[in-house]
């Protein structure tokens, strides 16, 4: 017996399959419009914390030392004798490295965040104290400072190669160090190159070393970058404050 019409497309209703809901294009556009505006914004903002670091931290940093270190030289300029404003917060004298081409550096105590982030470098007092110049004893004067952002005093450290010259300023007297090795890398656990004797410098000796110590490579701090120096000659600072023939030209 043939089938009815109505028969037949109920059968044929029912051997297709449920399309179930259809998809709205529309709302997939949306979705991808979104996420293409989040991942936009996402990239501003990470272009504008790259800028805070890397520049305008070095604006504030800046402002901050320039005001440090005119307290420092008012405070020489008011003190008749002596060593001036050692072991203060003022900070305790200049570093001068033409290599680097970033002028004059105001050295204060310590080498926490606190202290390098206000664009200065600061000496070593954990695990080896710094024996500072002035003190007149045999040891190793050990500086850090920022190389990016916040200063970034010891960016071009890489520029510094053997025999080129280091010079730190105080109230009295100008001493000068010259370059006699370079460490491109080392673990920054490494404190051996903190050593009153700089052995893996190569020296074996007690002497009047300088060392300058920064992160690496650039934009990262996985690693340290070592520079040691050591003391050549000290002169007396004149009335003019000449500097010494390194600075000079």
């Amino acid at each position: 017996m043939a089938a009815t019409a109505d028969e037949t497309e109920s059968h044929t209703d029912a051997s297709e399959p449920d399309p179930g809901p259809r998809r709205r294009p529309g709302r997939i556009a949306l979705a991808v419009s979104v996420f293409g505006e989040l991942l936009i914004t996402a990239g501003v903002l990470l272009g504008l914390f790259v800028v805070y670091s890397l520049w305008w931290t070095n604006v504030i940093a800046d402002r901050k030392a320039d005001r440090q270190a005119d307290k420092v030289r008012d405070h020489w300029a008011a003190t008749v004798s002596g060593p001036g404003a050692l072991d203060t917060k003022d900070g305790i004298g200049f570093l001068h490295v033409p290599a680097m081409r970033n002028g004059e550096v105001l050295v204060e105590k310590g080498t926490d965040a606190d202290v390098l982030n206000d664009g200065v470098a600061g000496y070593y007092t954990d695990p080896d104290k710094a024996v500072l110049p002035m003190s007149g004893k045999k040891g190793n004067f050990t500086l850090a400072a920022h190389r990016d952002g916040h200063g970034a005093k010891f960016h071009n450290i890489d520029k510094l190669a053997k025999g080129d010259p280091i010079v730190f300023e105080t109230k009295d007297d100008w001493y000068v160090y010259k370059v006699y090795s370079v460490l491109s890398e080392t673990s920054k656990y490494n404190v051996d190159v903190l050593s009153q004797i700089p052995e893996e410098s190569g020296r074996k000796k007690a002497g009047h070393y300088i060392t300058l110590t920064t992160c690496t490579p650039v934009y990262t701090s996985r690693y340290r970058y070592v520079v040691w120096g050591e003391l050549v000659r000290v002169e007396k600072v004149d009335g003019k404050r000449t500097p010494p023939k390194e600075l000079r030209g």
